[in-house]
């Protein structure tokens, strides 16, 4: 019996050093966060979490699964459905609870807030775009998990604030702003496609960038793209450079990562922090 507990430590323990050895984000098993799981099978396993593909990286015997946490999501048990072979099993983990800062935010521009008719129209149709831009997916086993600030400055908004506009409730910030002046370079944080560019009525001048088995990224109010849809790009290219368009209070770049079509928290993708 200690030579079966022995043995299963020390493969347990070579699974999480071949994890390491991937140079994954920072795990965060909250809402808005990342919950890295081991899987222990010779083939690669196709992973979901509440039917959306999951992120699997690595080999044989060494598989993780790189999930992402919705905000909405309720804390507690949870679990990540797992096939091969059209077998299916399922792999348990926990979710914490995270209190996130509550901002408060004037917008002159009423109809950034309550629009018309009309903009309900535009913002219909562009819903349908960011929608499939944010669950694009790509087969792709070398992705860079770690990656480069994409603009110089100070973080301003972070992440998950719950956020009222006028007053008026909104959702959570679905992103990290940086804060830079207008004309300040953006460039990509790791290599990638460009899977779509262009003027949303809420998000300004955006750029979508696939990096990988359900990895975007998108980047909003710019002022200028500098770069074509369906472009490959290189960690560190320019992309465009930080601006105000869209709704916004003042320059700035907000930026989301999207995981499993879900927008967690950037920083935990970030080497430097």
């Amino acid at each position: 019996m200690k030579n079966k507990l022995l043995i299963l430590l020390l493969f347990s323990i070579s699974v999480l050093s071949s994890a390491d050895a991937l140079e994954l984000p920072v795990e965060s098993p909250v809402p808005g966060g990342i919950v890295i799981i081991p899987i222990n099978t010779i083939e690669k396993p196709e992973a979901y979490f509440h039917g959306t593909k999951v992120m699997v990286i690595g080999t044989n015997n060494h598989w993780v699964a790189i999930v992402g946490i919705p905000l909405d999501e309720n804390t507690g048990s949870n679990e990540l459905k797992i096939k091969i072979d059209n077998i299916e099993t399922s792999y348990k983990f926990e979710i914490k609870n995270k209190d996130y800062e509550t901002q408060y935010l004037t917008i002159k521009n009423k109809r950034q807030v309550n629009p018309n008719e009309q903009d309900m129209t535009r913002i219909t149709k562009e819903t349908a775009l960011i929608s499939k831009a944010k669950s694009h997916w790509s087969e792709n086993e070398s992705i860079d998990l770690k990656f480069i600030k994409p603009a110089t400055g100070p973080y301003s908004s972070p992440f998950g604030l719950r956020r009222f506009f006028n007053d008026q409730p909104r959702n959570p910030h679905s992103g990290l702003d940086i804060a830079a002046a207008r004309g300040t370079p953006i460039i990509a944080p790791a290599n990638g496609v460009v899977i779509n560019t262009g003027n949303y009525f809420f998000n300004g001048n955006t750029v979508f960038i696939d990096h990988g088995q359900g990895l975007i990224t998108m980047y909003c109010h710019m002022d200028q793209i500098d770069i074509k849809e369906g472009t490959q790009i290189k960690a560190g290219d320019i992309i465009g450079k930080v601006g105000l368009t869209g709704r916004v209070t003042g320059a700035h770049l907000h930026w989301s990562v999207i995981l499993n079509n879900t927008t967690v928290d950037p920083l935990l993708f970030l080497a430097q922090d």
